[in-house]
């Protein structure tokens, strides 16, 4: 009977052993859970966790420079265009702002920036070319000019480029520095340089005008509403 009673204990040691490691489990896992919830209400923990995001001003490229622009050099009221030679709208509101812009002469700094849409305008980067390699010869203005007051003859063109060149010559350009200025990395790197800062300012169709590094609504871009938000500039809107 005692030779049976140890083999009967024997034979239930491995479920004692078996039921001791599942208490020191459970048991080991009910200290963990509560030493986890303790650290957590003191706001400390030792698991390593991703840094939560902050938000982050949103750099702001700074364009071409130096940049073209008529007014007054030190304007407290600055009206930046972003445009593409060969839209039409874009055509309308050099109308507009010229005819605002004599009300406030030295006080108002307009400023161009090239954003050619060369997925819709097969000639709008040609056509900024074309006004930087003016520029590069201090006639950026007087292309601008052109351009525009002609955009529906060259717009229409299979190629516009003889018709530039008739242009440059208008404006007594050196033809030949402004065919290799047209092609250069200095006139491609100012166009790349406008519209970078247009994407970085959420510029992506045109005319898009800032006051002041604020966006006016495309239906404000009239005289009356860019007047308007000019004299907000300056204080003087009652």
């Amino acid at each position: 009977m005692k030779k049976q009673h140890g083999i009967e204990g024997r034979a239930l040691l491995p479920f004692i052993i078996i039921f001791v490691v599942l208490c020191a489990v459970i048991v080991g896992g009910a200290l963990l859970y509560r030493s986890r919830k303790s650290l957590e209400a003191s706001g400390s923990s030792s698991v390593a966790t991703a840094p939560k995001e902050t938000a982050t001003p949103r750099a702001i490229a700074p364009g071409a420079e130096p940049a073209h622009f008529r007014g007054g050099a030190e304007a407290p009221v600055i009206l930046e265009e972003f445009a593409d030679f060969q839209c039409p709208s874009c055509a309308a509101l050099t109308k507009e702002v010229k005819r605002v812009a004599p009300e406030f002469g030295a006080r108002l700094k307009i400023v161009f920036r090239n954003f050619p849409l060369t997925s819709i305008h097969k000639h709008a980067l040609e056509a900024a070319k074309a006004a930087e390699a003016a520029g590069l010869q201090g006639r950026f203005w007087e292309m601008h000019d052109l351009l525009y007051d002609t955009q529906s003859r060259w717009a229409d063109a299979e190629d516009a480029r003889p018709i530039f060149a008739e242009y440059a010559r208008t404006l007594k350009l050196d033809l030949e520095r402004f065919w290799r200025d047209m092609d250069s990395p200095q006139v491609n790197e100012r166009i790349l340089a406008d519209m970078q800062r247009g994407r970085s300012l959420g510029v992506y169709g045109t005319p898009t005008v800032f006051i002041n590094e604020r966006e006016i609504p495309y239906q404000s871009t009239t005289a009356d509403g860019l007047r308007a938000a000019i004299k907000d500039a300056l204080g003087e809107r009652k």
